[in-house]
């Protein structure tokens, strides 16, 4: 996605609201407004923004993982599954 052809001012997201928000929900490409000659804010739709929380959240989640592999803070597999029929037995 280029974002070079979604870059407008703040006078025409002033001007053209409605029209800015029925695009960004066909389109999905964020929009870019500038004030002063200077990028300031993204505009997107909904779902776009929905799905790049759910991925960052995931890349978190991702990253903490390997974190933890690289501190050695895992156990095998093995033996948390063990430790999960032991902890039924006990019941």
């Amino acid at each position: 996605m280029k974002l070079s052809n979604q870059i407008k001012p703040i006078s025409y997201l002033k001007a053209h609201a409605a029209e800015i928000v029925r695009k960004l929900g066909e389109r999905r490409e964020p929009l870019v407004i500038t004030q002063n000659g200077e990028a300031k804010v993204v505009v997107q739709d909904i779902e776009s923004y929905e799905q790049t929380q759910e991925t960052m959240a995931f890349l978190k989640i991702l990253a903490l993982g390997m974190r933890q592999i690289d501190e050695g803070k895992v156990l095998p597999a093995e033996d948390v599954i063990k430790g999960l029929h032991e902890g039924q037995e006990a019941r």
